[in-house]
């Protein structure tokens, strides 16, 4: 091991300096993915969905795909490596937002949106879950909170915090529908980075022995959720997660900037803020993980701290009116305790240590899978219960997560203590 100060500025950070060029490109890529993230329910059902409601269930279509995308990101990557799984992940997310764009919402056509829109699901996932399989099997695993703690920075300060800024620029200048097609040159640009930037080669072959087959890689994925259970109840906390973030963006921006009259601006704005707090945050959580113990950070600041802030982020503003500061520091104590979460994407591979590959299929299925329920939740409950009574269900699954995440011992931990193999700074592709 090589001594501190020997380190590279990335490896002292927690950043794998192979992998920089990564982590910027998936930056880039999570903005431009997120500049439609503030306003694209609304103006879907401005231009053809017709309601909200009906917007909602586009983007309960693209949560469908973004669940099986994300699963397949972590079993394509054993087959294929990383680096491909990112290649067709970019390709697809191209070719179907300007079919989205051309064929669906430009001439408002309600039915395209719906296969158009969800097919490109398939896009994020591949690109950004697959880079983060790769940081697994690349990262030293005393540094693998801080790691994906960073990814999480890249990850989110773009979907939707620096995203929603961009947008913020543009709309005024480009409209809304301009300021797509700025999105998709700003994908383009991400994707570039990762693909001519990054040439650390673990990423570039299958991670799988050569002996496994597709079909038995894509059950082995499946068959951890039963063979190792404390996986399966991860996932489930990996959706509850961000199913809640998901879902706000289909009702939020219409209670921000229309019921309190903040206006797109301000609700944009304060996306960013919620998750700029976020961002920084995550690298915080990813540091306490690595020192307090991953599962006492997941449970106590994740899932009781969201579910805490959720309801302060509804019911506050409600209740004060049209105070934008309120609406703001409400908006930073969810972005706080969201990134109590980051510690799941360490804490799931360690839970199977003899199948990493399947675990983080199954953790990028949790992933994706929020993408869906959080959505297909406003759909079915946003009419009979309002925005409040989802604010509230949304509320009692954090709780829930706190509760299941009590039981992600890991082998031989008795405790929340620091994770026993944080004593290594040896690749986790080594050690398995």
């Amino acid at each position: 091991m090589a001594p501190p100060s020997a380190l590279s500025l990335p490896d002292r950070l927690g950043i794998p300096k192979p992998l920089v060029f990564g982590y910027l490109g998936v930056l880039l890529f999570m903005v431009g993915d997120g500049v439609e993230s503030g306003f694209i329910a609304p103006y879907m059902a401005d231009h053809g969905a017709g309601t909200e409601v009906h917007a909602s269930y586009v983007i309960t279509a693209y949560g469908v795909t973004v669940m099986l995308a994300s699963w397949l990101s972590g079993a394509l990557s054993d087959l294929w490596g990383p680096r491909r799984v990112m290649q067709l992940g970019l390709a697809i997310w191209i070719v179907f937002d300007v079919l989205f764009l051309v064929f669906a919402l430009g001439p408002e056509n309600y039915p395209l949106m719906l296969v158009f829109y969800g097919l490109r699901g398939f896009g994020y996932p591949l690109f950004a879950f697959g880079f983060l399989v790769w940081i697994t099997a690349t990262a030293p695993v005393a540094r693998m909170g801080t790691a994906v703690g960073w990814f999480y920075v890249a990850f989110t300060g773009g979907l939707p915090t620096l995203g929603s800024l961009v947008a913020g620029a543009t709309n005024p200048l480009f409209g809304q529908f301009g300021t797509l097609w700025v999105a998709l040159g700003i994908i383009a640009v991400g994707g570039a980075f990762c693909m001519l930037g990054v040439r650390e080669r673990t990423g570039f072959a299958r991670l799988a022995p050569p002996e496994v087959r597709p079909v038995q890689s894509l059950l082995a994925s499946l068959s951890i959720a039963w063979t190792h259970p404390k996986v399966a109840v991860g996932c489930v906390v990996r959706i509850i997660n961000t199913a809640p973030e998901f879902g706000f963006l289909v009702f939020l921006p219409t209670f921000f900037a229309k019921e309190l009259g903040f206006g797109e601006g301000r609700w944009l704005t304060l996306l960013a803020v919620i998750y700029g707090t976020n961002v920084f945050c995550n690298l915080l959580f990813g540091w306490l993980g690595d020192k307090i113990g991953w599962r006492k950070t997941i449970a106590g600041f994740g899932g009781i701290g969201c579910a805490i802030t959720t309801l302060t982020l509804y019911f506050v503003p409600q209740a004060v009116g049209s105070h934008y500061w309120v609406a703001i520091v409400c908006g930073m104590l969810y972005g706080v305790t969201l990134a109590g979460f980051v510690s799941i994407s360490a804490l799931i591979p360690a839970l199977a240590p003899d199948k990493k590959g399947g675990a983080m299929a199954l953790l990028n299925l949790g992933a994706g899978g929020a993408a869906f329920v959080g959505p297909a939740i406003v759909s079915v409950f946003l009419g009979p219960l309002g925005p409040g009574g989802v604010v509230i269900i949304f509320a009692a699954l954090y709780v829930v997560s706190a509760l299941l995440t009590l039981y992600l011992k890991l082998p031989g931990q008795q405790g929340g203590a620091t994770p026993p193999a944080a004593t290594t700074t040896e690749p986790a592709a080594v050690r398995a």
